[in-house]
């Protein structure tokens, strides 16, 4: 039997022949071929092409390409559904192509609830991950256990103390009055941190509104690329007038200073020049460090900032202060960075920080079993003028550290470099026995 999504047509034919009831050999006789013919057609033994594909969707009124097309992508949707399966039940991916061929509405339906379900698996994460790491939330929590314990305390006072003088039992009463006033408000401002009024917005923290405007521009600017070193002011300020919650604030200023440091790096290797170079060399850092040189985080942080096209692989970048705190992410499929707390300890993004200047390359496994070849190096980074930070010759000046990695998925089963299983972080990753896991 033939095998494979490209290889569905005759079961498709043999969907449709059964949805209009029409027999098999009464279709053999209308497009000119045997019953046993149409038999090993319709069972997926035999090619069709040509003269007889047109003939049998004239016969069964269906334009061609619904009998050869549309199959191949519900096969990658449904193989990603069945690897995330839970229970002991095994999915038939031995008999995938004949759902899809068979049942292209369920099809479409399993993909979609596949979807929903790595959409809602996302936001979980980033919920925990705000929850165990986001200072304001910890600070917000802090301050309405606050007040409860404050409004207990006055409230307790005034029930136990019956004989109080009126003087301090009308302060007290005030003392609880502002009290509560005080309880409702930072309780309102927990809650938006969560969810905006009206329209079912969503309230981000500045970190996610910065990392939603660059998830919007792809993470290519391009006023920025080709402004020139005069024009970089303008043009961070056009880029920053185009999207909401930029107009002031905290957001507004890391922003800024994102967009500035990207503006430095469009000066020191401009895209017009780095981006034929890269294509040219199969866009492989190791390759293109080997042909310019110069700084390892600025042509990872440049690959990065690539704009996309179908020769572009999807990539994914990850900066880390000394600390481990995640300063900048770009997100790629299957590799799950965290927003707020530290990933995974066997990312050679930390590994690095105790070689700084040593570039390290590695594979990284998911506990999907997914592949992302890691390119990876720590690096004084440079300060607002452009200048490295501890660049200046003065004894006891502590430079500012920053790990970079670029990732990008990798297909091949053998690698000549290390190959590290890892997963996106201690909170969600489910290795049992990593001696890593804290």
């Amino acid at each position: 039997m033939l095998q494979g999504p490209d290889h569905l047509t005759g079961s498709r034919i043999r969907e449709r022949r059964l949805a209009l009831g029409v027999k098999q050999g009464a279709l053999a006789a209308d497009v000119g071929v045997s019953p046993s013919y149409l038999n090993l057609i319709e069972h997926n033994h035999r090619r069709i092409g040509g003269k007889l594909l047109l003939e049998l969707a004239r016969a069964l009124e269906v334009d061609a390409s619904t009998l050869t097309e549309g199959v191949d992508a519900g096969i990658s949707e449904l193989l990603d559904a069945a690897a995330r399966a839970m229970g002991d039940v095994p999915a038939e991916t031995s008999r995938i192509d004949e759902l899809v061929a068979r049942f292209p509405g369920w099809t479409a339906l399993i993909a979609a609830q596949e979807a929903r379900a790595r959409h809602l698996e996302g936001q979980i994460d980033a919920l925990r991950d705000r929850l165990a790491h986001d200072p304001a939330l910890a600070e917000a929590m802090h301050e309405v256990l606050s007040s409860v314990a404050a409004i207990r305390t006055t409230a307790d006072i005034l029930v136990k103390e019956a004989d109080l003088d009126p003087a301090w039992r009308g302060r007290f009463h005030r003392n609880l009055h502002e009290d509560a006033e005080r309880l409702s408000a930072r309780a309102t401002g927990l809650l938006a941190q969560f969810e905006a009024p009206g329209a079912g917005a969503e309230v981000s923290a500045p970190e996610e509104t910065v990392e939603a405007m660059f998830e919007a521009e792809d993470h290519y600017f391009a006023e920025i690329e080709t402004a020139g070193e005069a024009g970089y002011e303008n043009a961070i300020s056009t880029v920053l007038a185009r999207h909401a919650g930029m107009v002031e604030g905290p957001a507004r200023g890391r922003a800024e200073a994102r967009l500035r440091a990207m503006a430095r790096d469009a000066k020191r290797l401009p895209m017009a020049e780095f981006a034929p170079l890269a294509k040219g060399l199969d866009y492989d850092p190791a390759r293109i460090l080997d042909a310019i040189g110069g700084d390892v985080a600025l042509i990872l942080r440049r690959m990065a900032s690539l704009p996309s096209d179908e020769t572009v692989p999807p990539r994914g970048l990850a900066i880390c202060d000394a600390s481990g705190a995640m300063l900048h992410r770009r997100r790629v499929q299957g590799f799950a960075l965290p927003r707020v707390a530290a990933g995974c300890p066997l990312w050679p993004l930390y590994r690095v920080m105790g070689r700084v200047g040593q570039p390290d390359m590695a594979v990284i496994e998911t506990p999907r079993g997914a592949r992302f070849k890691a390119w990876t190096v720590a690096q004084p980074v440079a300060d607002q003028s452009g200048a490295r930070s501890g660049g200046g010759a003065r004894f006891g000046s502590l430079p500012r550290i920053e790990a970079t990695m670029l990732v990008m998925p990798t297909t091949a089963a053998k690698e000549s470099v290390e190959v590290i299983p890892a997963g996106p972080g201690c909170g969600t990753c489910p290795r049992e026995g990593c001696p890593a896991r804290r």
